[in-house]
């Protein structure tokens, strides 16, 4: 077994009190028994739905090489008499093994945030780096107080660059979880109007994203989208943080990393751009126009990190769409084939924006249509109707032939479109659902989008299983 830890590191990284005889070490780190694996040690947090002490023995039952868990929770464990770790606080405890796991690591650290992009960006990074070198990434969105220093402690010692999504909805989130981190390049894709009912404005938006600047590396650098209407705050915060090394990206004739050139398919884009005075092309795997502004993220990243740029941009043709995030699926239907677009994971006007030129992009037959499947887009506060009714216009100026929406601030939306526009509003995605199953005709596009509370994903999900896929895969290059 490779050791991600020995129980010697973790018991000093931690501060914590052995119990029982431990293990040489452990092979990684999980908070949940579903996807544990044996070896793994289990941190029993308590969350605010779940206490992970309740799943201590399952833990056990599923491999795990020792547990940690709180010291106030060991009367509770009754006779369990597993391996442990005992400190005061596990998620504490889960946050000093991320920082002990920053500090030994030589890797080159990217940090990502932003209010659209960052997962996307992330999962970029992740393929183009890892041309040129052993990189670490979540598999997951896991950019909040737990994810973050999850992410952390797996980190192995000798990985070669280590990539980290760092999300928020209020202010003073991202402070505490980028000095965790301590990136050399801290990357903000955008400001956009989500989590906007936490705020009072975008420019309090960029100030609460701008808090990554403040856990840059000494001697490291920014690197923001110079399209951004804020990139000049964002560019004045970073400087203030001090990080003197500030680069934009984007088709701005100031960008560091200028796009020149760029071509959208169906299926995946091309570009070109000049990185740091460095010519580049590449060929990008995932569909879309912001595809290409996250591709140049990772350009620039790849630069300001020592990478080899030709060798990372080269890879990016590899690149699929995660799911919910722009996934496509070709399935079967009774008299044909249709297209499914998987926008399902979240949702915000600027996200909304993008899937919807996603959809206009990709090719119909003649007779056949283009489908968006729209749900709420939730935190938007006092401004949420007007944000919803304002996608009508967004809608209209495309080719979509149909419109199917679900969720109470999406009847707004419904009520405003056009009477000769084909739209259905229905309460909730499962109301929709038999509308939707029996709308679908061969040759259509279907996109799928909603904040992902709405459960979207479902829709999705009852699309894939009454449709088989058409090419027997699970997705679309």
């Amino acid at each position: 077994m490779n050791l991600l830890w020995t129980s010697e590191a973790l018991v000093s990284a931690m501060e914590g009190r052995p119990l029982g005889p431990l293990p040489a070490g452990v092979s990684g780190i999980s908070i949940d028994t579903r996807t544990l694996l044996p070896g793994d040690a289990f941190f029993a947090i308590k969350g605010e739905a779940m206490d992970g002490h309740d799943f201590a023995t399952a833990a056990m039952k599923a491999g795990a090489g020792l547990l940690v868990v709180a010291e106030a929770k060991l009367p509770a464990l009754g006779r369990l008499t597993s391996p442990m770790i005992v400190v005061p606080d596990v998620l504490e405890a889960l946050e000093k093994l991320g920082m002990a796991a920053r500090a030994r690591s030589d890797a080159r650290v990217v940090a990502v945030t932003g209010s659209v992009g960052k997962t996307s960006t992330k999962e970029a990074l992740r393929c183009g780096l890892s041309a040129v070198g052993k990189v670490h990434a979540s598999p997951m969105s896991f950019n909040n107080h737990w994810g973050v220093p999850l992410t952390l402690a797996r980190m192995p010692a000798d990985c070669d660059y280590a990539v980290f999504e760092i999300g928020m909805n209020h202010e003073n989130e991202i402070r505490p979880l980028v000095k965790m981190v301590r990136p050399h390049v801290a990357i903000v894709t955008s400001i956009a109007p989500a989590h906007l009912g936490h705020f009072s404005s975008l420019d309090d938006i960029a100030r609460a994203k701008a808090e990554i600047f403040e856990g840059v590396e000494p001697g490291g650098a920014a690197l923001v989208n110079r399209d951004d209407p804020r990139f000049k705050l964002l560019d004045q915060l970073a400087r203030e943080a001090g990080v003197e090394n500030v680069w934009g990206y984007g088709e701005n004739a100031n960008a560091k990393v200028r796009l020149t050139n760029f071509v959208l398919h169906a299926s995946h884009s091309i570009l070109t751009a000049n990185v740091g005075g460095q010519e580049v092309a590449a060929k990008i795997g995932a569909p879309g126009r912001h595809i290409v502004q996250n591709a140049l993220a990772v350009l620039g990243a790849a630069q300001l990190v020592g990478a080899d740029v030709t060798r990372a941009a080269l890879a990016l043709a590899d690149l699929v769409p995660e799911r919910g995030r722009g996934r496509r699926h070709t399935l079967r239907h009774p008299e044909g084939t249709f297209i499914l677009i998987d926008e399902s994971y979240n949702a915000n006007p600027a996200s909304m924006q993008a899937a919807m030129a996603l959809l206009e992009a990709t090719p119909v037959a003649p007779g056949s249509r283009r489908i968006a499947v729209l749900g709420d887009m939730l935190e938007l506060g006092e401004h949420s109707a007007r944000l919803h009714t304002a996608l009508a216009e967004l809608i209209t100026e495309t080719s979509t032939d149909l419109v199917f929406l679900a969720g109470p601030e999406m009847k707004a939306l419904a009520e405003i479109l056009p009477s000769d526009f084909h739209a259905e509003h229905r309460a909730t995605g499962d109301e929709l659902k038999p509308v939707l199953m029996q709308a679908i005709r061969p040759g259509d596009v279907v996109m799928v989008k909603s904040s992902k509370s709405i459960g979207f994903s479902k829709l999705v999900d009852a699309l894939l299983e009454r449709f088989p896929d058409a090419a027997g895969n699970t997705m679309q290059n």
